[in-house]
Parts: C-alpha cells; sequence; structure tokens
C-alpha cells in the first residue's frame, strides 16, 4: 500500500492538471494531452466495436486535436442498433473507465507499475495496427517512449505518480469535451457528422442532450468513486 504521505499526491496533481489543462500559458504542454484524451476516446469506439463483435479497422488523430475511429459493426446475436449504440458509448466512457482504474491502480505501487506496463503495451498495439495519421504516430509515439524512459528509472514513486497523473488526465478530459456531450451535430471537413450521444439516442431512445447529461453523471460517479479508492485506508 503507498504510504500516507502519498495520498495527499491526488489533490495536487488534480490541481496541477486542471491549471495545465486550462490556464493559457501552458498551450504547448497542453497540446499532447488533449490528444491522448482523444486516443482515449477513440479507442474506446474501436475496442468497443471488436467487443460486440465487428471490426476495429483503424483510427485517426488530427493536429487539432479530433479524431475518428473506423469500424464495422456485425453480429449474430445482438441487433446492429444495440451495437451501434454502444460502440458509440464506448468512446464517450472510454476515458472515464480506463481513467479509474489507472487511479485506482495507483493506490499500490505494485499494482501501478502492472497497469503503467499494461497502458504502455496497448499503446504501442495501437501504433502498431490501428493509427493512421502522421500527428497520432508522432504525438502517441513520443509519449509512449516517455513512458518506457520512466520505466527504465524503476523509481515505483515515480510510476505510481505517473500512473495517477494520467488516470486524472484521462478522466478530466471527459469535461473538457462537455461541450461535445450536448452537441447533435457537428462539422469535420466540410461535412455534417453526428455526434457520438445522437447516435446513440438514434439507435435507442431519448435524445441527446438526455444521455450527455447520463454519461456527465455517471463519469462524475466514477471519478469519485475511484478517488475514494485510492484514499481508502
Amino acid at each position: 500500500m503507498i504510504s500516507k504521505k502519498l495520498d495527499y499526491t491526488i489533490l495536487i496533481v488534480a490541481v496541477a492538471i486542471f491549471l495545465l489543462l486550462q490556464l493559457p500559458y501552458f498551450v504547448q504542454i497542453q497540446y499532447p494531452f488533449r490528444l491522448l484524451g482523444t486516443w482515449f476516446h477513440e479507442m474506446g469506439h474501436g475496442l468497443t466495436a471488436l467487443l460486440t463483435g465487428g471490426k476495429f479497422h483503424y483510427l485517426e488523430i488530427y493536429q487539432n486535436g479530433g479524431g475518428v475511429a473506423y469500424s464495422s459493426v456485425t453480429n449474430r446475436f445482438l441487433p446492429i442498433y444495440l451495437c451501434s449504440a454502444l460502440t458509440a458509448t464506448g468512446g464517450l466512457f472510454g476515458p472515464a473507465i480506463s481513467g479509474s482504474i489507472l487511479i485506482m491502480s495507483a493506490r499500490s505501487q505494485k499494482h501501478a507499475a502492472i497497469m503503467l506496463r499494461i497502458l504502455t503495451g496497448v499503446m504501442i498495439l495501437s501504433l502498431i495496427i490501428w493509427i493512421r495519421s502522421y500527428w497520432g504516430i508522432v504525438v502517441l509515439g513520443a509519449i509512449t517512449i516517455a513512458l518506457i524512459v520512466i520505466m527504465f528509472l524503476k523509481n515505483k514513486k515515480i510510476e505510481t505518480i505517473t500512473v495517477l497523473f494520467l488516470g486524472l488526465q484521462c478522466i478530466l478530459s471527459t469535461y473538457l469535451q462537455f461541450n461535445y456531450l450536448f452537441t447533435k451535430e457537428f462539422e469535420r471537413n466540410g461535412q455534417t457528422m453526428t455526434s457520438d450521444t445522437q447516435n446513440i439516442a438514434a439507435n435507442t431512445f431519448g435524445t441527446y442532450w438526455m444521455w450527455g447529461a447520463l454519461i456527465f453523471i455517471l463519469s462524475g460517479i466514477m471519478l469519485y468513486k475511484s478517488v475514494k479508492f485510492y484514499l481508502r485506508k
């Protein structure tokens, strides 16, 4: 178990992330972490498509911080509309679920070290198999190299703080996309696209803002539960 002194790290890291992602003085530092948040989001779409019996073809991450995961939905046991809704949901919950797991694993230096290696492995796998854009390869490649360097330092405290930082940053990236949760349509390369929340509503029931509010609340609950678990004596 992590020492009591390190328990206060979560507050310090949370404040640091908030300032890092909000203050205009850190625009250049913010950039790779915004793209990392996009990677978690798009991987959530792609991996959910795989889990529902479909195919995850590839993903692109753009210079402006946006991205898209190309997948196809095929399943002999589940209705196509349900698979489509789940795939759309996977991208919105991907950062919150991943972040919660990382935060909880940071409670133990041993578990944090394991999660850091798993995360790095998934990043390497995504670089080899799925990422098909220049900015995605450059930025995610640099982040992967940084994580490998941290592992070679063999400092358990640094590994634990890194996992905690990534976990908090991951969940908070959901709230930085607050407007997207409550967006019905958006424009990409001159084309009008439907948002994830609208895709969920179109394939199930309700409205895009209803699903946006539900995902926002559930993400907050996951953040609360994971932090509570981390601080538990």
